[in-house]
């Protein structure tokens, strides 16, 4: 299936809806595709092309992915929040000869595309979207349709360990409308379809929220997005659309919570079949408050950017198996040591995908050397074990690992302490550099309530830790931070944390 079927059998159905109310139907989305793929080959692109996506949460994100996707032509989103260099660099990087932007990031598209391959932006506030405009108010089929193949996203790694690198795959020239694993796996897992209603609260350019709910237009299902994650008016959301299927980040699952209960409580949710969580590791504690509020309905998963594999929990399994992401859904499962080596059931090491289509970090042959061992497995990084069952449990990741008097202490799980105590709002534990052990344990901590801020606190905050979990992993200092840095999509950039705190 894919957008024109659904533009020709349900043409007035909603393909996306904002949360401010703007809207496209699918005929609205297909035929606007259509007219900007069109203009992109009067531009000069071919399949195997790169177009660079600089824009905010809105329906024209869709308009212009859709184009890409159906002339065969690779495009990367960009992180709006970065800096005008940083983007520059992401837009030369991946050799993007066409840049689509809006009015809000007119300048920083300007600037990135100045002295790079990219010759061209496309702003979908000025004249240059009139054509497509001019489709969404009266859709009619293009005569002329180019290269209907299926392209590729290139995202690029959210940076939080250092530069980013694009993640790309070879076209494979699949027809337009071949279904993907990832539309296969959201049927098989979770009964995604055309009568599926989702909420998607995180910024595009992040791969979960924008392969989804692409997958989900392709299966015909309607998406409502949010121009920014807001914890009640996701919740009035869910009442107004009757959402079915929702996904959130582990963050966004802590400011819900700690609403004021009589407004947490005021909204109808039982439309919600599921809610699936991932991006970021989340507490027990916090998945079994979510569990009390909104029944047995919180999935989880596990998997990044580079699809490399992915492995899937629901909340009966995860119930019988707590703390686990889940068995293998998309490849195979492996633990490796640092050779890259499978090591034995309950051993830690580093997870390991095999059976999922090659990728490579573009440009960055050592990167996409050092993610491989020697029978082609891939890994992201990812510190875990696994059990007599096949059930895959993370640690945290090998880069935030700490050593400290020669123990491994992994961050983790000393974040999902503390963010149980009711005076913290969200914590990142980091290892800084300690004369005698090496590295000391370090709590940045973000208050509820700033105002609490206290050496009475400190001392609490880690009389709390020891109570649950050894000593030796606890922090020996906590700090306090009124903005701990955190991408839109829950992930701490804990490569900033640490340098905020080594420095000082």
């Amino acid at each position: 299936m894919h957008i024109a079927v659904h533009a020709q059998e349900r043409p007035n159905d909603p393909a996306v809806t904002m949360s401010d109310g703007r809207s496209l139907s699918f005929r609205q989305l297909d035929h606007a595709s259509l007219v900007l793929a069109n203009r992109f080959h009067e531009l000069g692109l071919r399949s195997g092309d790169v177009i660079a996506v600089l824009m905010e949460n809105r329906p024209e994100y869709y308009v212009a992915t859709w184009a890409a996707q159906r002339m065969g032509l690779y495009y990367v989103p960009i992180n709006w929040h970065l800096k005008a260099d940083e983007v520059a660099y992401i837009t030369a990087d991946s050799e993007a000869v066409v840049m689509v932007t809006s009015a809000q990031h007119r300048e920083t598209a300007a600037r990135a595309c100045a002295g790079s391959r990219c010759a061209r932006t496309v702003n979908v506030d000025d004249a240059d979207w009139d054509i497509v405009r001019a489709a969404i108010a009266s859709p009619t089929t293009p005569a002329t349709q180019h290269a209907p193949a299926e392209g590729q996203v290139m995202f690029y790694s959210s940076g939080t360990t250092g530069k980013p690198k694009g993640i790309k795959r070879a076209l494979d020239g699949r027809p337009f409308g071949t279904s993907a694993a990832l539309d296969k796996f959201l049927s098989a897992f979770y009964g995604i379809g055309a009568q599926s209603v989702y909420l998607s609260p995180a910024p595009l350019y992040h791969a979960a929220p924008l392969g989804w709910t692409m997958a989900i237009q392709r299966a015909g299902g309607a998406i409502v997005c949010m121009t920014q994650f807001d914890a009640l008016e996701s919740l009035r959301l869910i009442q107004q659309h009757r959402i079915t299927h929702a996904q959130f980040v582990p963050t966004m699952f802590v400011r819900m919570l700690k609403l004021p209960t009589d407004q947490r409580l005021a909204f109808d949710v039982s439309s919600l079949k599921m809610a699936v969580h991932a991006a970021a590791p989340c507490p027990p504690d916090v998945k079994r408050a979510m569990f009390e509020w909104w029944g047995p309905i919180i999935h989880e998963y596990y998997g990044g950017s580079e699809v490399n594999g992915l492995c899937a929990v629901g909340p009966q399994d995860w119930f019988t198996h707590p703390g686990t992401v889940g068995k293998a859904a998309l490849g195979v499962a492996h633990i490796c040591d640092d050779e890259g080596n499978e090591l034995p059931v309950g051993e830690t090491g580093a997870v390991y995908f095999s059976g999922m289509p090659a990728f490579e970090y573009f440009k960055d042959p050592e990167k996409t050397r050092s993610a491989h061992n020697a029978q082609g497995w891939s890994t992201l990084g990812d510190i875990g074990h696994m059990d007599a069952d096949g059930y895959v449990y993370l640690t945290d990741r090998k880069a935030f690992m700490i050593i400290s008097g020669g123990v491994n202490v992994y961050p983790q799980e000393v974040e999902n302490v503390l963010i149980g105590h009711p005076a913290v709002m969200d914590v990142a534990v980091i290892g800084v550099p300690h004369p005698e052990l090496g590295e000391e344990v370090l709590a940045a901590v973000q208050l509820r309530d700033a105002s609490l801020a206290s050496d009475a606190l400190k001392a609490e905050l880690i009389a709390f830790c020891r109570e649950q979990i050894a000593h030796f992993k606890c922090p020996r200092r906590v700090e306090f931070d009124n903005d701990l840095p955190r991408l839109p999509n829950g992930k701490l950039l804990k490569r900033l944390i640490k340098t905020r705190y080594t420095a000082a």
